[in-house]
This record gives structure tokens, sequence and C-alpha cells, in this order.
């Protein structure tokens, strides 16, 4: 169960950071949610889907090699603090609570899963 949510995580975690890098402006129109936060910047998109292809890419990684956990680690903390950036943003009332709604399917609960599965467990030696 455990290496199936890694590859469906991690796949659909690279696969947004490809379609951010290669199509900003379609995923910009495509997202639900995103059009609230402000226009669109290609840049900041592709530097943001720079950080979602590599977080994918470690619990890809993770899957297929437990000491890649310290990579998993840093790549759940780039979605942590990306969903914490979307709660404070919902706390300073720049974002709707609907909104913040939205973003705990899609920005906050990954988060928290990729953090679970990358944590190593009692039994994962912590070095080679």
């Amino acid at each position: 169960m455990r290496n199936t949510t890694l590859a469906i995580l991690g796949l659909g975690l690279l696969a947004n950071g490809l379609f951010m890098l290669l199509a900003p402006g379609p995923w910009y129109g495509l997202i639900p949610g995103v059009r609230e936060t402000g226009p669109c910047n290609p840049h900041f998109i592709r530097d943001i889907g720079s950080a979602y292809g590599v977080a994918g890419a470690s619990l890809l990684w993770l899957r297929q090699d437990w000491r890649a956990w310290p990579a998993a680690i840093a790549g759940s903390a780039f979605l942590l603090l990306h969903a914490g950036v979307h709660v404070f943003d919902a706390l300073q009332g720049r974002i709707s609570l609907h909104h913040l709604a939205n973003d705990a399917v899609a920005v906050l609960f990954p988060a928290l899963l990729a953090l679970a599965l990358a944590w190593p467990r009692r039994n994962t030696p912590t070095h080679a």
C-alpha cells in the first residue's frame, strides 16, 4: 500500500510540476482557484513547478530506495511550506475560506501525506 501511494503521489506531483514548467499559461487557466491568487506569471509558475517536480521525483526515488528518505523529507518540506503559505494567506484574508477548503485537498493533504510517507520508520536504517 505504501509503495502504491508513493507512486500515485509522486507521479501526480511530478506531472503537475512538468505541466507548470512546460505550459504555465494553460496550467494557470485549468487549475481551479489559481486565478484568484493574482495575474498569471509564467516565470513564477515555472519556479514552483520546478519544486513540485523535485518533490514528486524524490517520492518516486524513495519508492525505489529507502535511502532516499532525506531527499523525500526535503521535497515534503517544500510542500509543507507551500501549504503553510496558503493557510497564512487565508488567515490574513488574502484568499477566501472556500479557496482554502479547495487547497485542503490539492495542497494541504498531499503535503501531509508526503511527509508521512517520507518519514523514516523505526525499522528503516538512517544510514548505509
